[in-house]
């Protein structure tokens, strides 16, 4: 089937999807559905993850394909449980149920909910039942799951009223998206007809698992004066019996229907394919029929999934008017019979079959209105209101708006994470689930910043537990310099470096470690090789990105901090500042006071920068320019009295809307180190009440009301995502942690206390947090 992926934009992070419902191998009209809809978005997500937890039924054992990740006996409730927990703990961004009330166990199909009642991700269930006159614990059931949901998905808009006044369900929570249909060719029926032995012959098909509702014995009471008008009629009825009816009717009712069909004298005329085919094989035998037939029993079937691919096909349709032909085959895409009408039915395909214009057109115009219908439309349409969801999951928590707190309110800052991702050679990037992942390695950016979060640590609690540390981070520094000054990245576990040299972004954060380390080195060995580094990178440091700028700064000012005489140092600083005050000027606007198009991440460096250059030269434009760029990123962050930063799911950019997850902690640190600048250097405590904001941020002052900072182990979550915090815990999320926290409790010592706090920490008392 032929689609097109959708491009990813460069931030542009993908949805982790788990489907619930059967799947195949398991003979399933649902779990086809779940199947296409899965393959389908992940042909529309280049690198989408989605899983799969299946149900299944106790007599069966099922291979399944890899990407059933769990599976849910039907009939064990501690199974649905034990789903819960495990979706929990699988980083799913959203969860998309398929919901027939006889594929789950309990009364009334109940099990399911005791599964979504405890569900932290957002939750989408597509209905393929909606029973508009349901008995009590059906209705019941119903309900709990549309509770349950964010969002609900019908296949046919009938269903929409029907919820509404029996459910009470509002129609704002409901979406209709089609069943999904293959996206071929519009061919002739003579294609494929030879491979079933049929060329010649003008062919009705039925197909779908084998049940009483199906009323195939109608089309055989209607074929014998078919047979006699058109002799060249021949009827297929493909499917296996389904599995269910099999369990507990056996093949009572195919062995009716081949008596019928021996009884009538239509052995010439009827072709029985008594098996489950593959996707493959239907779209080939739908192909080459000339009129396909649904003469089902049962008015309130909302959905049929071979009349979905019939109509999407490009197919002739006879039906009963039940709710989903009545609304499929409208405005002329298909032709419907009364319930039981043996003679209407007759009577219509012989029209049908002598009316070729009339076929060709039905035939036309179902196949037009199925370009809606294609799987990739179909996944782009759920792809929406995934999307929708896993940022409006979010929006719905209590905002816990607090009075700010200062220093006092601090927790105890906790360096045990940040030892843990620490061996021999530097810091491990990544840790899963606060675990040190070491094939993510090591790398430049993280131990030139854990280097400055242990220095600020000493000089603050005089700590000498932690020196090793300053050690081993400065010896990897020393490994990462290249002879002409400038620094690896990334180096493997196998201690190789894996890269020519680092980014800019890189060598002036390799810059900020080592010029800290100059001022806050505990020996003079320490602070005469990171003078030697530092001053060996400056000659060769040309710098363009503002970030990598901002960064470069910080280390300069530091230098400074400690030789302020340093002629060459000031230089560069003037020079880095004066290029990134010029990218101000240039990208900045009336209502754009920043420095590009864009806000990323570690966007409160860049404000902090010219601060920092200004307290150096005493130069007014830069102070100007870090005060308003930073009064500018407080607009766009701080709302309804927290912080709310911007999500690196798309982050944020000029005239365009803000992502709200995948919010970060090194936002946070630093936005809470430029506050604490901006303190300093304007002299107003209006910023150390809103750098404790920043800092409180970590602590469930957000808005999801979740705390990030871990304060048994002083782990910190790598993100803020729809379903919560995220359960990894990497190196850059504890650093920049642990600076916002070193900062706001720097100001005793800065001369900058404020009044005594108000101790208002509803947001962190609320989640458990204690605070010393």
């Amino acid at each position: 089937m032929p689609s097109r992926k959708k491009e990813p934009g460069p931030a542009e992070q993908r949805l982790k999807i788990c489907l619930i419902g059967t799947y195949p191998p398991r003979e399933c009209g649902i779990g086809t559905f779940t199947f296409d809809l899965r393959q389908s978005l992940c042909e529309s997500q280049e690198g989408a993850q989605a899983n799969v937890i299946a149900i299944t039924n106790p007599e069966n054992k099922h291979r399944y394909p890899d990407e059933v990740a769990f599976e849910i006996r039907q009939n064990q409730l501690a199974d649905y449980r034990l789903a819960a927990e495990y979706i929990n703990s699988s980083s799913a961004d959203v969860v998309s149920l398929q919901h027939e009330f006889g594929i789950f166990g309990g009364p009334d199909g109940r099990y399911i909910t005791e599964l979504l009642k405890n569900l932290r991700a957002p939750l989408v269930t597509t209905l393929h039942t909606v029973l508009s006159r349901p008995q009590q614990g059906l209705r019941d059931t119903l309900i709990r799951i549309a509770d349950a949901s964010e969002h609900l998905v019908v296949l046919n808009s009938r269903a929409i009223p029907i919820l509404r006044d029996v459910c009470g369900v509002s129609e704002n929570k409901i979406s209709l998206i089609h069943h999904g249909v293959p996206d071929v060719s519009f061919i002739d029926p003579n294609y494929y007809k030879d491979k079933f032995g049929v060329e010649g012959r003008l062919t009705v098909l039925t197909s779908g698992l084998l049940n009483r509702n199906k009323g195939i014995e109608l089309m055989l009471e209607a074929l014998p004066d078919l047979a006699r008008a058109h002799p060249e009629v021949v009827y297929i009825v493909l499917g296996a019996t389904h599995p269910e009816v099999k369990r507990r009717q056996g093949e009572e009712y195919r062995h009716f229907l081949q008596r019928r069909v021996r009884e009538l004298g239509l052995e010439e005329h009827v072709i029985f394919h008594d098996r489950y085919v593959s996707f493959e094989e239907l779209c080939e035998f739908i192909g080459a029929c000339d009129i396909y037939v649904t003469p089902y029993h049962s008015k309130e079937q909302m959905v049929s999934g071979t009349l979905a691919y019939a109509v999407g096909m490009g197919k002739a349709v006879v039906s009963t008017p039940y709710l989903y032909a009545e609304e499929l085959l409208s405005e002329g895409r298909g032709r419907l019979v009364n319930f039981g009408d043996i003679k209407g039915l007759t009577k219509t395909i012989l029209e049908l079959i002598e009316g070729d214009a009339e076929r060709h057109q039905m035939r036309k115009r179902a196949y037009e209105y199925g370009r809606a219908m294609t799987w990739r439309e179909v996944a782009r349409r759920y792809l929406d209101v995934f999307d929708h969801v896993a940022v409006e999951s979010g929006s719905s928590a209590v905002v816990r708006q607090t009075p700010f707190s200062a220093a006092a309110s601090l927790p105890e800052i906790k360096l045990d994470h940040l030892i843990r991702l620490t061996d021999d050679t530097g810091i491990i990037q990544h840790a899963i689930y606060g675990i040190p992942d070491r094939r993510s390695g090591y790398s430049t950016d993280d131990v030139a910043r854990a280097l400055v979060v242990v220095l600020l640590y000493y000089h603050q609690f005089s700590d000498e537990s932690v020196l090793p540390l300053v050690t081993k981070y400065l010896s990897f520094l020393q490994l990462a310099q290249l002879p002409d000054g400038r620094f690896h990245n990334f180096m493997n576990y196998e201690r190789r470096f894996t890269d020519e040299v680092g980014s800019e972004d890189t060598q002036g954060r390799a810059l900020w470690g080592l010029g800290t380390a100059v001022v806050h080195g505990h020996t003079e060995g320490s602070r005469a090789l990171a003078r030697q580094m530092f001053e060996k990178a400056l000659p060769k440091l040309k710098l363009n990105h503002p970030r990598a700028l901002a960064y470069a700064i910080c280390g300069l000012h530091a230098f400074l901090q400690h030789y302020d005489g340093a002629a060459r140092v000031r230089r560069k600083l003037e020079a880095f500042a004066t290029r990134l005050a010029n990218l101000y000027e240039r990208s900045g606007a009336e209502k754009w006071k920043w420095f590009g198009d864009d806000l990323t991440y570690a966007n409160a460096k860049l404000p902090q920068a010219m601060l920092l250059a200004a307290e150096v030269t005493g130069e007014g434009r830069f102070k100007n320019i870090g005060l308003e760029s930073l009064e500018f990123l407080l607009s766009q962050t701080f709302q309804d009295g927290q912080f709310d930063f911007p999500g690196n799911r798309g982050w944020q950019r000029r005239r365009s809307t803000r992502a709200v997850f995948g919010q970060q902690p090194i936002e946070a640190g630093y936005t809470a180190e430029a506050l604490m600048t901006a303190a300093e250097v304007a002299e107003d405590s209006h910023y150390l009440e809103l750098a404790t904001a920043a800092v409180e941020w970590l602590l469930g002052r957000n808005r999801l009301g979740a705390p990030l900072y871990d304060l048994a182990t002083g782990g910190c979550a790598d993100g803020l995502d729809p379903r919560g915090p995220s359960l990894n815990q990497g190196a850059e999320s504890v650093i920049c942690c642990l600076l916002g926290l070193l900062s706001v409790s720097r100001q005793s010592e800065k001369g900058l206390e404020t009044e005594p706090p108000l101790i208002a920490l509803s947001a962190v008392a609320a989640t458990g947090v204690q605070v010393k």
